[in-house]
């Protein structure tokens, strides 16, 4: 019964990433162009199977072979509108991708190119499908501040009309936070908001540092919270919410399993969340099968799963008159299935 009502819910998703959203037909597909010049294999089948990751360091190890089988504008194109068609599947009516543009542009894609191939899609999506994407541009922190630079760059001399924001994503063991703190602080000066990643597979020393250096209005996932009482008291009192991405955070081992999530604990602490898909296709999973773990681990009904989706409405950063009329519809749908 909620899965079929997960189905229909009009939702939002504030932490997804822009190829690791590539469904396994699409990059099959784009393995067979670029056959012997990858170890990606080039049927879906057999991608699936190369979707599974022994560790965080093994996920990004595999996420950086998909990144490099987009090679042209075209590539860039084709991914972008299958990831909103996707979305726009789940009842997804807005999502903020986080995107990666210094992968792209340091593997030969001139940065206007790629901006406007994203524009493309993005406008196409949502003239066709009734989805509005929108871009965070992220930093790859394992290659560092020159990633920073070309990141913040290309952000402040392209700004593409979707761009809301700009984050810091890739791993976390042995990138400080603080580094980054001049990119962030111009990104900001610029209008761009501040969605660091932190605390998914570091401790919460990282989250303080993404909340004081980087001004983090949102933490993707945060999920080492739970170890301090004092940051999750802050994260409740100031409203930092949390990306959590439940399934992503088993499959790369940040967690045991789902059982063992902190979740509930969070969600007990008054700590504002939303709940997201990630990198979907590579940990076998969708939004809607993540709204329905969280109903699974936080014993929700249909008012707890409406509450959750205008809890990511809340959080976006969509201008105040559609997080009104998006949130009406949640509110609409919700009261049509009592």
């Amino acid at each position: 019964m909620l899965d079929s009502f997960i189905a229909g819910l009009p939702k939002v998703e504030l932490h997804v990433h822009h190829v690791g959203s590539a469904a396994p037909r699409i990059v099959a597909e784009l393995a067979a162009r670029h056959e012997g010049r990858t170890p990606v294999p080039a049927d879906p089948e057999a991608v699936a199977k190369y979707f599974e990751f022994r560790d965080f360091a093994h996920f990004i190890e595999i996420y950086l072979s998909v990144v490099d089988l987009i090679r042209d504008p075209e590539d860039v194109r084709i991914l972008t509108y299958e990831v909103g068609r996707e979305l726009a599947r789940q009842q997804v009516r807005y999502a903020e991708l986080t995107v990666t543009p210094y992968s792209h542009v340091s593997r030969g894609i001139p940065a206007p190119a790629f901006c406007a191939a994203i524009e493309d899609a993005r406008v196409r999506a949502e003239a066709e499908l009734g989805i509005v994407l929108r871009w965070c541009f992220d930093i790859p922190g394992e290659a560092g501040l020159a990633a920073a630079e070309e990141t913040l760059a290309i952000a402040l001399d392209q700004r593409p009309d979707g761009l809301v924001s700009f984050g810091l994503g890739g791993p976390e063991v042995g990138v400080p936070r603080p580094q980054f703190k001049p990119y962030f602080d111009k990104a900001r000066a610029a209008g761009l908001r501040s969605v660091p990643h932190a605390g998914e597979t570091t401790g919460p020393e990282t989250i303080w540092d993404a909340i004081r250096e980087l001004g983090a209005e949102r933490i993707g996932h945060g999920i080492s919270a739970v170890r301090d009482e004092r940051l999750m008291d802050y994260l409740a009192e100031n409203r930092i919410p949390l990306e959590i991405s439940p399934t992503s955070n088993v499959c790369t081992r940040a967690v045991p399993s789902l059982a063992d999530h902190p979740l509930p604990i969070l969600r007990a602490a008054g700590v504002p969340l939303t709940v997201n898909s990630d990198d979907p296709p590579m940990f076998g999973t969708t939004l809607n099968e993540e709204y329905a773990v969280a109903a699974r681990l936080l014993d929700l009904d249909e008012a707890g799963l409406g509450a959750l989706a205008r809890a990511a409405v809340d959080a976006s950063f969509m201008p105040p008159a559609d997080r009104t009329r998006v949130a009406a519809e949640i509110d609409a749908y919700v009261a049509a299935a009592r």
